[in-house]
């Protein structure tokens, strides 16, 4: 008889909550994990996130708790929903509680600081899973309109192409489509990358600037994605889809995305550390955008943008700096970098 499919999403954030209130909405046995009791409890009890979701009902029949063994263990399918800077802690932990041959899908849209690993590359190496059991998921979804059941699109990507169509059979919803791809580096690498871009086009929007200085920076910030993620291997048709120019334009434009609002502020003269403690949730770009810097000099690349951004994050460089040095920078052809 087949294994009837149990989820388990681990990490009770925004975006872990709504993907698991799709995935229990479609009648699947779905269990959320969230590291602290009462959260656990509220969402069990009040069918809400009231800290990260508040106002977005989630399916009654979405279980929660904060026992990693019980979300895990059993489970034919885990959803890692942890931010990057603490997820190699947590899939630690995880890793041993896994059932055979179950696939581990990551949410995260960051790169580890310290070691500058994808979280596929985490899993890999915290667990030894082979890349069959590893996928990413990344997309213009931003999470509190999945969670309110308005029309999204996202990829899906896996080595495996079997795999690939059975987790894309579970996580597919009448209002949430899922596209697949074989290209890991590339879905991965976007959805980090893009938060990066976010806030530079936050910034051009707090200081004042308009859609041609957005849109500039949108389309050169898909640029050095573009160069990069080829350079590590990725498909350069990936960046041109859902997990590349499609994240791209949601983060940077909508007002919805938390790196876009840090970045916004940081133009209108804030400090980082006043955005960041007013914050309940993770702006993965702060943290994610040295160690992509530190990757794309690894492989001879420039990347304008995001090195700018790391000075206005990291080294007291302010905001109006950022858009003098862009904009005085040696002119270049369009496609440097990205020809052949």
């Amino acid at each position: 008889m087949p294994v009837e499919p149990r989820v388990a999403v681990v990490g009770s954030g925004s975006w872990g909550s709504a993907l698991a209130g799709v995935v229990a909405g479609k009648g699947v046995k779905t269990i959320l994990w969230a590291r602290r009791p009462e959260l656990a409890e509220a969402i069990a009890t009040r069918h809400e996130n009231p800290d990260y979701l508040p106002g977005s009902p989630l399916p009654h029949s979405l279980m929660a708790t904060d026992d990693l063994a019980e979300a895990v263990e059993r489970s034919t399918a885990v959803v890692m929903a942890v931010p990057s800077h603490g997820y190699r802690d947590v899939f630690r932990r995880v890793a041993p509680l896994l059932a055979p041959d179950a696939p581990v899908l990551s949410l995260t849209k960051g790169i580890e600081q310290e070691r500058m690993r994808r979280m596929s590359e985490v899993m890999a190496e915290e667990a030894d899973l082979e890349p069959s059991r590893i996928a990413v998921l990344s997309g213009p979804n931003l999470a509190r309109e999945v969670a309110m059941g308005q029309p999204s699109a996202t990829v899906l990507a896996c080595a495996d192409e079997g795999r690939a169509r059975e987790l894309q059979g579970l996580f597919m919803a009448p209002t949430f489509r899922v596209y697949t791809n074989p290209d890991v580096v590339g879905v991965e690498l976007g959805g980090a990358m893009k938060n990066v871009i976010a806030i530079a086009a936050g910034i051009a929007a707090g200081l004042g600037f308009g859609d041609n200085a957005k849109a500039s920076l949108i389309t050169r910030g898909l640029a050095e994605l573009a160069r990069l993620g080829a350079a590590m291997g990725g498909n350069p048709l990936t960046f041109a889809g859902l997990a590349g120019m499609g994240d791209l334009v949601a983060t940077c434009y909508s007002p919805l995305s938390r790196n876009r609002m840090v970045g916004e502020q940081l133009g209108k003269g804030r400090t980082l550390e006043a955005i960041v403690s007013e914050m309940k949730m993770v702006a993965e770009g702060v943290k994610t955008s040295r160690p992509l810097c530190a990757l794309a000099h690894a492989h001879g690349l420039e990347v304008p943008i995001s090195e700018q951004v790391v000075r206005v994050l990291y080294e007291g460089v302010a905001p109006t700096d950022l858009v003098r040095s862009l904009m005085l920078r040696e002119a270049k052809p369009e496609l440097h970098g990205l020809e052949g």
